[in-house]
C-alpha cells in the first residue's frame, strides 16, 4: 500500500498557510449539545457507545417537523483539502464546485476527464438538512458539497498520486424531505484524525458554484464501536495502526463535543454500510 503523505502537524501548517475566511476557520462551541435529546439533529448517542450503531433501515428518513427539538451543527474548519475555490494546490486553485458533472450521487469515481475510481467498502451517506429557525422542518433544496479521503487517507486534487483525481467530491440538492444522499466509499484513518467526512451546505443548487455563498461548514464522524469491523476490510491496514493512536476525545476536531456530528451507522464491512445524521442548519 501506497503511505499518504500528509500527517495532522502538516494539515494544520497547511491551515495556517491558506487564505480562509474567518467563518471557515472558527469552530462554534456548543456547550449545551450534549444535553440535548438524541432522537434530534445528530445520528444519536456518544462517539464511542455501541448503542449509536443503529440506524433506521435503508431508505428511511430521520424524524424532523414541527414541534421537535433540534440544534445547529457545529461549524468546523474546512481542512486544507476543500477543494471549493478557497486554496491552491498543483497547478493552481483547486475547484471541484465548477467541474462539468460534480453535481452526483456516486462520488467513486473521477470526472471532467479524470479516470481514477476510489476502491474500498462500500457506504451510503444519507443527510436530512433541517431549519432550526421552523421547527426542524425538512430544508427542501438545500445543497451539500461533501468530500473525504480515499482508503488510503489520500485526498484528491492535493495529495501526491491523486492531484490529478477529483474522486470523492461531491454535490447534491436536497429532495422534498431535506435529503441527500452519497454513494462512497468508508474513508480512511490518516495519522492524527479520527475517520470523518467534510461537507459544506448552500441555500441552492444555483448558488453552489462559490464557495462565497456557503451557509455552512462542517464535518461528521462515525461511531467508534464499529471502525475496527470496517478497517479489517481488504486495503485499510493503515488505518488501523493510525486509528490506534487517535480517540475522539484526543481528535482536534471533534475533542470538544461530538453528539450532533456522529451519524448513525447500519451494515458490514462485507456488504457495505449506511451512515445517516440529520444536519440541523439556521435559515
Amino acid at each position: 500500500m501506497e503511505h499518504h503523505d500528509h500527517s495532522l502537524a502538516q494539515d494544520i501548517q497547511t491551515m495556517l498557510d491558506m487564505t480562509l475566511s474567518r467563518r471557515q476557520s472558527l469552530r462554534w462551541m456548543f456547550a449545551s449539545a450534549a444535553s440535548l435529546p438524541l432522537a434530534a439533529c445528530g445520528g444519536g448517542g456518544n462517539a464511542g457507545d455501541s448503542s449509536a450503531a443503529a440506524t433506521p433501515a435503508t431508505g428511511s428518513t430521520p424524524a424532523s417537523g414541527a414541534g421537535m427539538s433540534c440544534a445547529v451543527i457545529p461549524e468546523e474548519t474546512g481542512g486544507p483539502y476543500p477543494a471549493d475555490g478557497t486554496n491552491s494546490s498543483v497547478g493552481g486553485v483547486a475547484n471541484a464546485l465548477i467541474l462539468a458533472g460534480i453535481v452526483r450521487p456516486d462520488i467513486r469515481a473521477s470526472i471532467a476527464g479524470a479516470t481514477g475510481v476510489a476502491a474500498g467498502v462500500p457506504l451510503t451517506i444519507k443527510l436530512q438538512m433541517v431549519n432550526v429557525k421552523s421547527d426542524c422542518a425538512p430544508l427542501a433544496g438545500a445543497t451539500v458539497y461533501l468530500w473525504h479521503c480515499d482508503r488510503e487517507g489520500r485526498y484528491s486534487m492535493y495529495t501526491s498520486g491523486v492531484t490529478l483525481e477529483n474522486y470523492l467530491r461531491g454535490v447534491q440538492e436536497a429532495d422534498a424531505g431535506g435529503m441527500v444522499t452519497f454513494t462512497t466509499i468508508f474513508p480512511g484513518c490518516y495519522a492524527g484524525r479520527m475517520p470523518h467526512v467534510h461537507f459544506e451546505v448552500y441555500p441552492s443548487l444555483a448558488k453552489s458554484t462559490s464557495a462565497a455563498n456557503r451557509i455552512k461548514t462542517s464535518q461528521f464522524g462515525f461511531p467508534a464501536s464499529m471502525l475496527a469491523e470496517a478497517y479489517g476490510a481488504s486495503g485499510y491496514s493503515a488505518s488501523v495502526r493510525n486509528l490506534a493512536n487517535i480517540t475522539y476525545a484526543t481528535d482536534n476536531v471533534f475533542s470538544d463535543g461530538s453528539a450532533l456530528q456522529i451519524a448513525s451507522v447500519s451494515g458490514s464491512a462485507s456488504l457495505g454500510y449506511v451512515a445517516t445524521l440529520t444536519v440541523g442548519v439556521s435559515l
